[in-house]
């Protein structure tokens, strides 16, 4: 097949301890997932259906190793998201509950970064949330830990801290919708493809960072991401 033009690069994650790489597809986010998240941003929780909105595979950095991400244009509010990270190795559609996990690749720890004003300018105006959320480098990974070696966590704590301050302290116990019903409640309107991503949601705790600040974000059993904000 010949193409009119240079086809775009794959974006790829790294995968703890194999030599592999992880080809990234799509990228659905989970919003409002934390019961305290969504009361900090003026939502009262509950269990309806959740919802979704999608980032470009240009979003996800590989930060298995320190890495870092430019401060972007046209925000003054630029906001950590600290996510547990859902990599589907196995595609389907309606996809039961009971077998959720068996479409599951691996887990991650990783970073929603979010141009909050332009988000909630666009939320207020009954707009989507693209400028917000869904820009380049916007989605900074660690490296995959896959289920076969690690299992399925249901519980373990999640943190951030920006230049050794504490921001972000949760356990993904918290989550309003588990990773099971994430998956089979998508699934339902989209079938799953492998390569396909899913961040978890983000607890309460988000605030802005500037040019120069380090955040350092963890879940327990998956490691550490390091990601230095550049001016």
């Amino acid at each position: 097949m010949k193409l009119a033009l240079e086809a775009p690069p794959l974006h790829t994650l790294t995968v703890a301890g194999r030599d592999e790489r992880f080809p990234v597809n799509r990228v659905f986010c989970v919003g409002r997932n934390y019961a305290a998240h969504a009361r900090e941003m003026g939502k009262d929780p509950d269990r309806e259906p959740p919802f979704f909105f999608m980032k470009p595979a240009a979003a996800v950095v590989d930060a298995a190793s320190p890495t870092s991400v430019p401060y972007p244009p046209k925000t003054k509010n630029y906001h950590h998201e600290i996510e547990l990270v859902v990599a589907i190795g196995r595609g389907g559609r309606d996809i039961p509950i009971a077998n959720a996990l068996d479409h599951v690749y691996g887990y991650a720890v990783g970073l929603d970064m979010t141009r909050r004003d332009l988000q909630l300018e666009a939320r207020d105006k009954g707009r989507p949330w693209e400028f917000g959320k869904s820009f380049a480098l916007s989605a900074p990974i660690g490296a995959l830990h896959r289920a076969q070696d690690i299992g399925h966590p249901s519980a373990a704590t999640i943190t951030l801290t920006v230049n050794g301050q504490p921001r972000q302290s949760s356990d993904i116990a918290k989550l309003i919708w588990s990773v099971s019903e994430c998956v089979a409640y998508l699934s339902e309107y989209e079938a799953l493809e492998p390569g396909d991503i899913i961040m978890t949601g983000t607890p309460e705790g988000v605030n802005a960072v500037v040019a120069g600040d380090v955040m350092r974000g963890e879940v327990q059993g998956l490691g550490a991401i390091e990601v230095r904000v550049t001016g």
